[in-house]
């Protein structure tokens, strides 16, 4: 009896492990669903973009010297014609100086030459007289004549001389303007690319000082791969947010798309520029923007989670009918990667049974989401 009592006992303690035992598996979850709701859908290409401002001028120098001083600092703001920076004048202040003397010079020549004009017409207006008379011979009034002449040509080589002098004058005088630099615009300086008391040389094109530009108007130059950018056109609505303001977006339309691309990474990309108002200022140059361009949008429509939907045509989904899921047939609108517009099949409040996820290398669990078109105001999923 003690046996039979130890074996009955053994029994039952394997029974207990059987049924307690990891191979047997857990108990089915409930499956996951979500509810049809009403909402927003929007089909969007995102990219990555820089910006920049719509008006700026890079403000150079045209003569070669030294910069001698700097009225202008990184951030601050210039109206149009104020001073901005200066070049030593002093090789330019000489230049003029000593084309100024010959010019003084010239014209006291040009006195001197006219003089000896009206010297020489006298004395031909006298020998013509005098030669009715027969006081003075025809030698000596074609002598005078010619001496005439002759004063006649210098007055012109000098009052070539002074135009001549007087174009250096000009040149001179300018260059001279050319030292003190006036801002061309209203605006913000950004950049300083030259030091007080850097020695600048405008051989071949003029060195840049400083950049001023209208930071009242900015630019976006997003960058679209070659997939999305058949789909985007000129006035095409784009709208983006910084890294620093994510809550707050600003909006526009698409003004270019500049036909040359660049090659980043193997990744062909194309510039796409549209503009947007900075009134307060809080854009600034070579900020990072996330950029979205809206392709299509339907408001206050019938969604329903796209991974809601069963494999095959047509499209059918499983909708929860007193307590039990049940295929129906549907007819979509526009679709996304995260959600569809239901046109007809389902009604807002409708609960929907979502396929099981794929599992990942034998685990289950929820699949990665992609990148793309995606869209906004989908339903939310929940756990039964």
């Amino acid at each position: 009896m003690r046996r039979i009592g130890l074996i009955l006992l053994l029994l039952a303690v394997a029974g207990g492990v059987w049924w307690w035992a990891p191979w047997r598996g857990e108990p089915q979850a409930p499956p996951e669903t979500a509810v049809v709701e009403r909402g927003d859908l929007r089909v969007t290409v995102g990219a990555l973009g820089t910006l920049q401002p719509l008006q700026f001028v890079d403000v150079g120098t045209q003569v070669t010297g030294q910069l001698r001083k700097l009225h202008v600092l990184i951030g601050q703001a210039v109206k149009k014609g104020d001073l901005i920076a200066e070049i030593d004048p002093t090789l330019f202040e000489s230049r003029v100086g000593q084309t100024s003397a010959q010019i003084s010079n010239s014209q006291a020549l040009l006195a001197d030459r006219k003089a000896q004009l009206a010297l020489a017409r006298l004395r031909v207006e006298r020998n013509r007289t005098l030669m009715g008379s027969d006081a003075v011979s025809r030698q000596e009034l074609e002598a005078s004549e010619a001496a005439f002449e002759q004063a006649a040509a210098g007055v012109k080589v000098v009052e070539a001389q002074i135009r001549q002098q007087s174009a250096a004058l000009n040149f001179d005088s300018t260059n001279l303007r050319y030292t003190k630099i006036y801002a061309p615009m209203d605006g913000t300086v950004v950049s300083l690319t030259a030091r007080q008391g850097q020695t600048l040389v405008a051989a071949q094109q003029a060195p840049v000082i400083l950049r001023i530009a209208d930071l009242g108007t900015m630019t976006v130059q997003a960058e679209v791969s070659e997939a999305d950018i058949s789909r985007l056109k000129v006035g095409t609505p784009a709208s983006f947010n910084t890294l620093g303001l994510p809550d707050r977006r600003w909006t526009g339309a698409v003004r270019q798309v500049l036909p040359t691309p660049e090659t980043l990474n193997n990744v062909v990309l194309y510039k796409v520029l549209f503009d947007v108002e900075n009134p307060d200022g809080v854009l600034l140059p070579q900020m990072s923007a996330q950029v979205s361009f809206l392709l299509k949008e339907v408001k206050g429509v019938i969604l329903a989670p796209t991974r809601a939907l069963l494999p095959g045509r047509p499209h059918r989904v499983k909708v929860m009918e007193q307590g039990k899921p049940v295929e129906r047939k549907i007819k979509l609108g526009l679709e996304t990667r995260k959600a569809v517009e239901v046109l007809e099949g389902l009604r807002e409040g409708e609960t929907l049974v979502l396929p099981a996820a794929k599992s990942e290398g034998g685990r289950g669990g929820k699949g990665k989401g992609g990148k793309g078109g995606g869209g906004g105001g989908g339903p939310k999923s929940r756990p039964h």
